[in-house]
């Protein structure tokens, strides 16, 4: 079982409460009773009914702040009055919201309607509230229009999706909430075409209680065509404000577009130095017809540092700890030392310990917003199931982040390795390069419930001892499947398929072989564990893999999830693997979720497990398996 615990620590801050994972730590008792005190407390009762129940009862239940509250008591008399007088807006409200337009509701305190009581009146406690709610009529819409409508564009970057097909149409259901969004359509289809400040300038809305139908007229004004004006930046104290204005990658002179801005606040985050960061348009549009534009920005302190540390039965005690320097030279370029030791058991031998060191340097904005410079180098002393790896590299590239979806990269790398396994003790030494393409389309990289996830890497490489190339490929797929409102449950699948040409197996640097095995791999089976079996009790990586997992995930309440998986592995030495090769892991698993992402732990079993295999295993992390 693996437990971890990651400290971090940046500037000092005087201690108070905070709070982790639901559980308020350091809290002052003189704060916790202040929250607590409630003068003159009102406790209620509340029996509510509705006309109409369905989606508009429940509508109207999710309005009331009455019901919201009924656990807590009000704050006198005088407050619960006052909450109730709330709930008329709120409640008639959701009535438009559902296309109720001639409602009536009734809120009665003790069996006086709530508006007619004056603030200081004496209430019984607790005091009997009803709420009845008559819905009325469901109003249509009858004639609808949108004066000054933007005209068709060929442009598929700013075509806009027209009101009608968001319900703003003669015959369907007047819900208030439809019109606010035909008027937000409108601005974007405008705004996408270049005019920034478009703007509504009149909504008319008519309700006819004879017909119950509504008329609704929304008036446009576009404005004029902007540009992209000079950003001014403001806030800086170690950044450098000309890289900060030029990392929003807004051209003065360029076209306006609403994505460009939404893409420039992108790349602003992606520095990873800043706690806030606005940008923001200036009132109007200059007489040159440029829109400058004010960037306010707040930055974080420029290191941090964390340790960590992780148990397994089977991997015994994990330390680690990292600094991290966010702003080296003024241009968010980013430094990060990590150190490891692992695999810490009882009786204490260090000779089976697991050492790993290492640094990460990234340079943002490398001669384009949207390209990082990348340069790592380690070393590590590494004992897997299968070998053990001695070695030190370093590898160089760039990272394009080309949409919001799709980033290449790709590099040169350089190692120098010493492994012991069963073929003996091997040195080498390869150079090699790297690329690779990752296509994400989820809708969150911790919690996914809908979207896909596509990667595909090629290394080419060429050991420099032994003379011999070789080439890895690898590629990935996931995809997701939510079900129900808000996606309570969930379908996940994952594939990934690897290949590798080169000379023969014992010639091949063992980091290079494909294994499975593991948390993110075929859980159940150890780390690395799954390999090649000569018949004779040699196991090796292979040339061949292809790992395949589906997950079944469900929210019990709205903290907690439990999940069903089923793995499986083949790693297969010359051909591609058969079903005799096949690997299968299989469990349940518990998600609480967090701010940061759910913590997850698995329990899983090998089916068809070998002589060596564990009989279970459990998994702890952060965020879903995949």
């Amino acid at each position: 079982m693996c437990v971890a615990l990651a400290l971090v620590a940046g500037t000092a801050v005087p201690l108070s409460a905070f709070e982790l994972f639901g559980i308020k730590l350091f809290e002052d008792q003189a704060d916790r009773d202040a929250e607590a005190v409630i003068v003159d407390p009102q406790s209620y009762r509340v029996v509510f009914t509705a006309s109409e129940g369905g989606a508009v009862e429940a509508a109207l239940r999710n309005a009331s702040a009455l019901l919201a509250d009924e656990g807590e008591p009000a704050s006198g008399a005088a407050g619960l009055i006052a909450k109730a007088r709330g709930d008329y807006r709120r409640l008639l409200a959701a009535l438009y919201g559902e296309g109720h337009y001639g409602g009536a509701v009734s809120i009665r305190i003790g069996g006086v309607e709530a508006a007619n009581l004056p603030p200081d009146t004496d209430l019984p406690d607790p005091v009997d509230v009803t709420i009845a709610v008559s819905a009325g009529p469901l109003f249509t819409f009858g004639n609808v229009y949108i004066v000054n409508q933007a005209p068709p564009t060929d442009d598929p970057g700013d075509q806009v999706e027209l009101p009608v097909m968001r319900g703003f149409g003669a015959g369907e259901v007047a819900r208030s909430a439809v019109i606010l969004r035909a008027e937000q359509l409108a601005l974007e289809a405008w705004r996408q075409q270049g005019y920034a400040k478009a703007e509504i300038v009149s909504r008319d809305v008519m309700a006819d209680h004879a017909t119950n139908r509504v008329d609704a007229t929304i008036t446009v004004d576009p404005g004029r065509l902007a540009a992209f004006g000079p950003v001014r930046v403001s806030g800086t104290t170690a950044m450098n404000p000309d890289f900060v204005a030029r990392q929003t990658g807004l051209a003065v002179g360029e076209e306006y577009d609403p994505d460009e801005i939404a893409r420039a606040q992108k790349r602003l985050d992606r520095l990873e130095v800043f706690r806030s960061a606005r940008l923001q348009a200036a009132d109007s549009i200059g007489g040159d017809g440029l829109l400058p534009y004010d960037l306010i920005v707040e930055e974080l302190p420029g290191r941090r540092f964390g340790v960590g540390a992780s148990y397994s039965t089977v991997d015994g005690l994990g330390l680690e700890g990292y600094h991290f320097w966010r702003n080296l030279f003024g241009q968010a370029e980013r430094l990060r030392l990590d150190a490891r030791i692992a695999s810490i058991a009882w009786p204490i031998d260090t000779a089976q310990f697991d050492y790993f060191a290492g640094g990460t340097f990234t340079k943002p904005g490398f001669y384009h917003p949207d390209v990082d410079l990348i340069a790592a180098i380690s070393a590590e002393r590494t004992i897997y199931p299968t070998y053990t790896e001695t070695s030190a590299g370093g590898r160089v590239g760039l990272s394009w982040f080309f949409s919001d979806e799709l980033t290449f990269e790709g590099g040169a790398s350089f190692e120098v390795a010493r492994f012991d396994d069963d073929f003996g003790t091997r040195d080498f030494q390869t150079a090699g390069l790297y690329a690779g393409v990752i296509y994400d389309g989820r809708d969150s990289s911790v919690d996914p419930t809908e979207g896909i996830y596509a990667a595909a890497n090629l290394e080419p490489y060429f050991d420099l001892l032994g003379g011999t190339p070789g080439a890895r490929l690898v590629v990935e797929g996931r995809t997701y499947f939510g079900f129900g409102e808000n996606d309570p449950f969930v379908l996940a699948g994952r594939v990934k398929a690897g290949a590798l040409l080169g000379p023969s197996l014992d010639q091949i640097p063992p980091d290079k072989l494909f294994f499975a095995g593991g948390g993110g791999s075929v859980r159940g089976y150890a780390y690395k564990s799954i390999g090649v079996d000569d018949g004779s009790g040699l196991v090796t990586g292979g040339r061949y893999l292809l790992e395949a997992s589906l997950e079944a995930r469900a929210k019990v309440t709205q903290d907690i999830g439990v999940v069903g998986f089923l793995d499986g592995g083949y790693v297969a030495a010359d051909t591609f693997p058969g079903l005799d090769d096949l690997r299968l892991g299989a469990g349940v698993g518990v998600r609480y979720y967090t701010g940061l992402g759910p913590l997850r732990l698995d329990l899983a079993v090998p089916i068809n497990k070998r002589a060596g295999d564990p009989d279970w295993a459990v998994y702890a992390g952060i965020g879903q398996a995949f």
